[in-house]
Formats: structure tokens, sequence, C-alpha cells
């Protein structure tokens, strides 16, 4: 197969060739290439596919059947490779759990999965993170709900095995009551809020933690300006700490939640429309190293009910990469280069992969997106649903 015309756009930045592809291989990358079966993709780029490290199942059940649709929903959107969330149910805290998981991905073929443990078991107590670390699992999970003694012995193992500690910044103490962010909005509605200080304080506390061990952590869908200006500080000061931030937190606030909006009960919350921009230019600046489309299914029966006793998340990534291009490189927040840095290049780092360049005997693990093309998001589930998004995606 001859892709003609097409715009490359990977690690090493811009430009236009013609790509051969034979058996599943590049063979050859140049101009005016000639071949029976070609496909002309003027003003369309090849991309490799997007990495995804923040993504849940249906009501956060671990099966099969689960795994499978995740992963058809994710190909719709251009992402070939997720790492599913270790706070499932069941948790993949022990040995019996990863197999059963492991299992459930035999019949996956388009979507790599890999599987992050969860650090903490049910009782706060330690699972088995060097067992499950040699079984294959990418990244070990911990909130911070893990008291100061616990959150050091995890740095240890982080510390033995070199790999990314992936850490979700909260505090038990003050989320437990609230179900969005603490605000004006909050009030309006007469919610119990989240304050900032619930994430701001831990992500403190781990970078010092990082610091100390010499350690990797990926902070997880971060929300509050605060939190990535405190991360940027201490990347600035050769602390290796990055920062994952959600679409949505980009381009939503805690208005979304206005009348009882259950498909913005988000966790984290919804920050507010200033911290909504500061977020936006925390993006510009560079200080924002990863994307994710926070992938949290549920069934209607855990989202049609009161905002209070609504189950968290909502649906995005069977749309990925044209809410990322629309809302963000359309938008003139970013470049197409930046969006490939952050939902595939700095993604793989992170969980110690090889980044994705499009070059001669590289396998196809990349997609195709023609960004004039537009389509209308049908998903009730979606904080998008009926809006306008450009560029359809097409899997090699």
């Amino acid at each position: 197969m001859l892709i003609t015309n097409v715009i490359i756009c990977d690690v090493n930045g811009e430009r236009e060739a013609d790509v051969r592809i034979e058996d599943g291989i590049i063979t050859e990358i140049g101009s005016k290439l000639n071949g029976e079966e070609s496909l002309d993709a003027a003003g369309a780029y090849l991309i490799p596919s997007i990495v995804d490290t923040n993504v849940r199942l249906l009501d956060s059940a671990l099966n099969a059947k689960n795994i499978k649709h995740v992963t058809e929903q994710a190909k719709k959107g251009g992402v070939g490779h997720i790492v599913l969330n270790a706070d499932s149910n069941p948790a993949i805290d022990n040995e019996v759990v990863l197999e059963f998981a492991q299992y459930g991905l035999d019949a996956i073929e388009d979507v790599k999965v890999d599987l992050m443990l969860n650090t903490l078991k049910e009782d706060m107590s330690l699972s088995n993170i060097a067992i499950l670390l040699k079984k294959g699992i990418v990244a070990p999970y911990m909130s911070t709900i893990a008291k100061n003694d616990i959150a050091i012995k995890i740095a240890e193992y982080i510390q033995m095995y070199k790999v990314t500690l992936f850490c979700k910044a909260e505090d038990n103490s003050l989320m437990n009551a609230g179900v969005m962010l603490d605000g004006d909005i909050s009030s309006k509605l007469g919610l119990a809020g989240i304050p900032n200080l619930s994430e701001v304080l831990h992500v403190s506390r781990m970078i010092e933690i990082a610091k100390h061990f010499k350690i990797k952590i990926l902070f997880k869908a971060i929300a509050s300006p605060r939190s990535v200006e405190l991360i940027a500080k201490a990347k600035k000061d050769g602390v290796e700490v990055t920062c994952e931030v959600s679409i949505h937190h980009l381009v939503n606030c805690d208005e979304a939640c206005e009348d009882f909006n259950t498909i913005a009960k988000l966790n984290p919350p919804l920050a507010s429309r200033e911290d909504m921009l500061l977020l936006q230019k925390a993006l510009k600046n560079g200080d924002i190293d990863l994307l994710t489309t926070l992938h949290q299914p549920s069934s209607p029966v855990n989202k049609e009910v009161a905002f209070f006793d609504a189950s968290y998340g909502c649906e995005a990534i069977a749309d990925a990469f044209p809410l990322y291009y629309t809302k963000l490189v359309r938008s003139g927040l970013i470049s197409m280069p930046d969006l490939v840095r952050m939902t595939s290049t700095n993604p793989l780092n992170v969980i110690n992969k090889e980044s994705s360049a499009i070059e001669v005997g590289k396998p196809i693990e990349f997609i195709i997106v023609d960004t004039k093309d537009n389509i209308t998001v049908s998903n009730i589930s979606s904080l998008y649903n009926g809006e306008k998004l450009y560029g359809s995606v097409k899997f090699l």
C-alpha cells in the first residue's frame, strides 16, 4: 500500500511525503513514489496513534467484555494504546486478579492494552508490588490517601524497579463529603464542595518524596493550576515529575454542572472558569506533559439519579482525536506537533516504551486523520453531545 501526499507528524516534527507500507511495515518514505495500490491523502496527517494512560471500564467492572468494548471505542477515536486504571472492581492488587485481567486481553488485537497495579489494598496495606511488576504491569498506581509511612515504602519499590509511579493527589478527609468543586456554582446548587487544597497539598507532598528518593512520578488528572505550577517548578529544579490533564478540565469548568448535569460530575471535579483559563495558559506554556480523555463510562442507572448519588465520569475515548484537534489545535491553543508530543511521545516515555517515530522499518502503529472532515458527537454520556468536531480517523 502506498500513501501519497500525506503530512507526517511525529517526534521529529512535520514533513510532507509518500509512505509505502508492506506487510504492516514501513518500507519506504520519499516523494513521488509509484505503486498500484495507492491512497492520495492530500492535506491529511499521518500521526502516531494516541496513547491514553487514564482509562476506566464501564462502571469500573473488570471483565473481558468491558475490556473488549473499551478497545472498540478507543479505536474509533484514534487511540491505539490504553493503560487501564488499577482501581477497578476487582482492583488489580494481587496475582489472581492480574491473571484474570491478562486473560481478558487475549482476544484484543487492534489496540494495545497495558495494566497498572493498585499499590494499596482495600485495607490500606501494601499489595505485592514486586511480584506484580515482574508479571507485566507497566506502572504502579497510588492514591495519596496513603499515609506517609506507606507512601515511603511504595517509593522504595519505585526506586528499586525504576518505573514511574502513577499518583492521584487527593485528600480523603477533604473529598469524602464533596461532589464537585467548592465554589460559587456548588453554593448555587446547594451541593457539598471539594476544596482545591485536596489536590494541591498532596502534589506538594509527593514532589518532596520524588525529590528525596529520586523517583519518577506522573500526577494523574490534575485539575488545579496551582498544582501544575508546583510540578513545573519541580521539573525545573530537576525533580522527575510529570503532569497529566484531561481534555475536560481544559475546555470545561464547573458551570457545566449547572442544572445538576451528572455528566459533568467528574473526579477530579471541574475547576472554576478562572482556573480553566489558567490551565489553558499552562498548556500553551508547555507545563502540561500528557493529555487524557479521562474516559470513565457509567451505566444509566448510575448516572440518571440525583447529582449527589451519581457516579463520577463521562465518556470521551471514541471521540479522542476530534476532541483534541478541535478544542486544542484548531482553536489555536497548541500545534499538531504539541498534540502528538502530549498524546503519544510523552505517554510512551512515562511507561518506558519507545517513542513512535514514523520511519522505515517501523511497524504500523499510526493513524491517518483528515482534519477537514467533521463529525457530530452522538452520545448522551458525553459532555460534547451534539457538537460538531473536526478530524476523522482511519487506522492503517
